[in-house]
């Protein structure tokens, strides 16, 4: 008996290929075969049988589908356990073990041999995997093994296998965006001597990098373009690949630890974990050991510092992101959600022979999920145990002995100057406790001081009162050292150092160091020079604007945070700060494209304009710009809260609302920004703005289609504005709270906010969003000779705003309008040139609803290849920005399209996928409008009675909201064309 998933899913015995049954027989046989010989639980197989709405008696229901198979293919599918495995080959454990072996191959240098493993796993291939199994799982493994076949051809190419340019092309079309994929498609054009098709494929490949995530092209497609240029193509050179370099360099002076490194260095544990209470060494004792170890990891290192013994220890989820940029990973691409993160990062670092070093970690929490995969390897460190690592190797670090620490000393010194005073060199060390930090520190005093003897430091260190103070655990170990440089510095480098600490950013520019002296930026630049040089400050790296990234280190911040305290005023102080997040939120102003259209934006900020080099600087990339500050700002956000500074708090949190946070659905930091500088405004008492973050905080809940939440903040919000007789902030609030309704299907409900709102309402852009809401309410309860005018005072408005987003969004809503009423040309050529609109500003996100608004209007003229193309473009994008609204509406209008096509079988997939959301969402309006479809599908299907069940369902539905579907009639049986006529 042998099973086959890699195409249609077959099970093959003695007498050739058996009969197996539906779609739920497949996708049983799938999801055994991916369990790979091992137990498969009852739950994960019902969850792929029936994904989010299994049957109430699921587990007797998978008895019964395992029964029906085990009648076909006998006594192979065992019942072990709380579930199922399937004792028998297939060909993805073939299919694995021949990729696992020419990885394997091509590690150990042999090519020839990894290629005959890459062709075999090659071979077995027999088209779209998964055939026959349906569902959210079937989907998503299908996902994966596509993306495997993929990696098989390129790796198949590295090593001189015979892959065709076609080959490679035909996979590109499948994946458009795979740079790797891109990279060996041009060289191998180019190796066919086509160099003229390899540069078009380059030029092609770059404007749909540029134009669908606004990037240019990676490394690895860079190079092999550079190599077609070069006429240099050949097939056994390797195509560059992204090789990140991150280890800080080694310690030169680094002394003892021999025992230590060589338990490690000589053996082949691939996870190690160093601890040891603070002033060990444990970073200087883990970047040393990864310099030896580097030549082990060809793909190159990754690190990081978790300040896991600092409050504010750093989220595994930043890390990860930082790490998959480094590994080669574009922005755009990188998911929102920690899980999907953590799983993109053992996929990258799957293929990879990385070394991974996690500096000052917390706990195993916070360790797990930056765990590479594969055959990597992982240096740890952190001051406590990590006991509940599993296959670690702990190395507990304590202090040096005694011949250790005066040889660590004398490296610091002087070997003639500790000889000269051996007795006194062994006081020092000795009274130091021979801790590799309190050693080092009384070497770096000595240093700075060579007319110093050293019985004279001896005889400091003596004296029990002094010695804290001279050499002390923790925050006073250090503060001696820091004092000396800080003394040595021009009095703009200190007031910079104090007020960096101060403000306790985790990184930033030059720029900023210049708003906070108040200085030009040039003045800015030679002052962050010299604090670098004076080891006060560490280059991070470059960010994607090109500026220079600066951060102290913990223990300098706190020694300038001590310093600003002691030395200035606070009044200066947070005037500084509140100066630089003015500037900041200039900035986001004039570079968030949606501030126009933020209906709650505080007014623009007056009296503090960002540096016009700076804002240049931000113009050329800002979404890059945005990535390398939103910690930064985030952090600025919390630190005003801390300090009081309730309005400035307030201002950036609101105008974050349109920049990233909001734009990329970075709904985490949006809710940080905003609940911290609501805690300060509620401790302040100040009701303004408490009803401004109130008021952010429900639009985010709004974006995230928790519509309960968002209703619920609002309405705080108009609480608060109440307090403060804000009657047109009360106004704007009732708008946002009818769009609410609408979504909810409480259309006459909705009706009335807008009505109440509209006598205080004052602005354009508020206007304009009221008129727009009250159209879009009135198309839904039918009444669409009403909605026209409302819509076209929207677009007047909006256009008088010079809101073009706004604009865009209103002809989409005259073309729901005009299909509607039955004028289906004009419905699509509105909705087409709102498709245009919103494409043109780069909404991604709103681009799919135009799609598909576009796709429904499509339909009904029959053109239906289009409308398919802008529906699956519209789901990826809902998809991988998490917008859960977007996915349920495209799956009801691809169920459409399935029912045009004659498909419903299909229909009815999509119809119940889209019914999960809707229900998922708590929307029973929209999920009335799938069960109404989904009952033409079931008809289509000769299943009557659910076809009346969703029917009267929806009819229902349709009756308690009073939408416009209520007063129409609810068909039976498909007609020709019926979704070519129906509104």
């Amino acid at each position: 008996m042998e099973f086959r998933i890699l195409g249609q899913v077959e099970a093959w015995g003695a007498e050739g290929a058996l009969a197996l049954g539906g779609r739920r027989a497949c996708t049983l046989v799938a999801v055994l075969v991916v369990g790979g010989r091992q137990v498969v639980e009852i739950e994960r197989i019902v969850d792929a049988l029936w994904g989010e709405r299994p049957p109430y008696n699921a587990r007797a229901a998978v008895q019964t589908h395992v029964s029906a198979l085990r009648r076909v293919v006998g006594g192979v599918v065992v019942r072990r356990g709380g579930g199922y495995l399937l004792d028998a080959p297939s060909d993805l454990e073939v299919w694995n073990a021949a990729i696992a072996a020419g990885r394997r191959a091509l590690a150990d240098g042999d090519r020839g041999g990894a290629a005959r493993e890459f062709a075999r796993a090659r071979e077995l291939w027999r088209g779209a995997p998964l055939g026959g199994a349906v569902g959210r799982w079937a989907d998503g493994r299908r996902a994966v093994l596509e993306e495997a076949w993929s990696a098989v051809h390129e790796d198949l190419f590295d090593v001189g296998g015979p892959v065709r340019a076609a080959d490679l092309a035909a996979l590109v079309d499948l994946h458009p965006l795979r740079e790797r994929l891109r990279s060996r498609w041009v060289l191998a054009l180019a190796r066919e001597g086509r160099q003229s098709d390899a540069l078009a494929a380059y030029r092609e490949s770059r404007r749909l990098l540029v134009e669908e995530l606004g990037v240019e092209p990676g490394a690895e497609l860079r190079a092999a373009h550079d190599r077609v240029l070069a006429g240099e193509p050949a097939v056994e050179d390797a195509p560059v690949r992204t090789t990140p370099g991150q280890l800080p360099p080694d310690v030169v002076d680094f002394t003892g630890r021999a025992a230590e490194l060589a338990a490690v260095t000589g053996s082949d544990v691939p996870l190690v974990a160093v601890s040891g209470k603070a002033g060990t060494g444990k970073t200087a004792f883990a970047v040393h050991l990864a310099h030896r170890l580097s030549d082990r990891y060809p793909d190159g290192v990754l690190h990081a510092r978790l300040l896991g013994s600092r409050p504010d220890r750093v989220a595994p989820v930043d890390v990860l992101g930082r790490f998959v940029r480094a590994l080669g990973v574009p922005a755009t691409a990188v998911p929102e959600d920690p899980d999907e993160l953590a799983a993109l990062y053992r996929t990258v670092t799957a293929e990879r022979r990385l070394l991974v070093v996690l500096d000052d970690a917390a706990d195993e929490r916070q360790v797990r999920p930056l765990l590479p995969a594969g055959r990597c390897g992982c240096l740890i460190t952190g001051r406590t145990r990590l006991a509940a690592l599993e296959g670690v190797s702990h190395v507990e670090l304590g202090e040096l002995t005694d011949e250790e620490s005066l040889a660590l000393l004398g490296s610091l010194v002087g070997a003639d100057r500790c000889a000269a005073e051996e007795d006194r060199a062994r006081d020092i060390v000795r009274l130091c406790g021979r801790l590799p930090l309190a050693v080092r520190i009384a070497g770096a005093r000595l240093a700075a001081r060579p007319d110093w003897r050293l019985a004279r430091l001896a005889e400091r260190l003596g004296e029990q009162r002094r010695r804290l103070d001279e050499l002390a655990v923790g925050d006073l170990e250090v503060r001696g050292s820091l004092a000396l440089s800080y003394a040595g510095l021009a009095e703009a480098e200190r007031t910079a150092l104090r007020r960096i600490g101060w403000f306790g950013l985790p990184d930033f520019t030059a720029w900023l160091v210049a708003v906070l002296l108040d200085v030009p930026v040039d003045e800015a630049e030679d002052v962050v020079d010299a604090l670098v040089r004076a080891q006060l400050l560490d280059v991070t790296g470059v960010d994607g604007t090109g500026s220079s990234r600066y951060r102290p280190h913990d223990l300098t911040r706190t020694f300038a945070w001590e310093r600003a305290e002691a030395e200035e005023e606070r009044d200066a102080l947070l005037t500084a700060v509140e100066r630089a997040v003015g500037c900041w939120a200039g900035v986001v102003e004039r570079v968030s494209v949606d501030f126009r259209t933020w209906v709650l934006r505080p007014e623009p900020t007056g009296g503090v304009e960002p540096p016009a080099g700076w804002l240049a600087t931000v113009r050329t990339n800002p979404t890059a710009w945005f990535a390398a500050e939103q910690s930064a700002l985030l952090a600025a956000v919390e630190r005003l809260a801390e300090l009081g500074s309730v309005a400035a708090a307030t201002r950036l949190a609101a105008v974050l609302c349109a920049s990233t946070f909001a734009v990329e659905n970075q709904f985490a930091r949006w809710w940080r920004s905003h609940t911290s500088a609501l805690g300060a405004a509620r401790e302040a008492g100040d009701h303004a703005a408490q009803g401004l973050l109130l008021a952010g905080l429900g639009w985010l809940r709004s974006e995230q289609d928790r519509l309960d939440e968002a209703a619920d903040y609002y309405t705080q919000a108009a609480d608060a504005y109440a307090l403060v007789g804000n009657t047109g902030g009360r106004a704007v609030l009732r708008v946002l709270l009818g769009g609410v309704l609408r979504d909810q299907g409480r259309l006459v409900e909705a009706l009335a906010e807008f009505d109440a709102a509209e006598p205080h309402l004052r602005e354009h852009r508020v206007l304009a969003r009221a008129a727009h809401l009250r159209a879009s309410t009135l198309v839904e309860l039918g009444a669409v000779k009403a909605a026209l005018p409302e819509c076209e005072r929207a677009s007047r408005l909006y256009a008088e705003s010079e809101d073009e987003f706004g604009v865009g969004m209103a002809l989409r809503t005259r073309g729901i309008l005009h299909r509607a009423a039955g004028r289906y040309a004009e419905s699509a050529r509105d909705a087409r040139r709102a498709h245009e609109v919103i494409r043109a500003g780069r909404q991604r996100l709103s681009a799919a609803y135009t799609a598909q608004a576009l796709a429904k209007s499509l339909l009904r003229l029959g053109e239906v290849a289009e409308a398919a193309e802008l529906l699956d473009e519209a789901f990826d994008t809902c998809h991988s920005m998490q917008d859960g609204f977007g996915q349920a509406l495209v799956l009801r209008t691809l169920g459409e399209l399935d029912l045009v096509r004659d498909r419903p079988v299909e229909a009815c997939e999509h119809l119940t996928r889209s019914i999960r959301w809707w229900d998922a969402l708590g929307l029973p309006l929209w999920r009335a409008r799938s069960l109404r479809d989904l009952a033409i599908a079931l008809d289509a299907l000769d299943e009557p009675d659910e076809a009346r069940a969703a029917r009267e369902e929806a009819r229902t539905l349709f009756a308690h909201h009073g939408s416009r579907e209520a007063r129409e009639p609810l068909v039976a049986e498909i007609p020709q064309g019926s979704l070519r006529t129906r509104p």
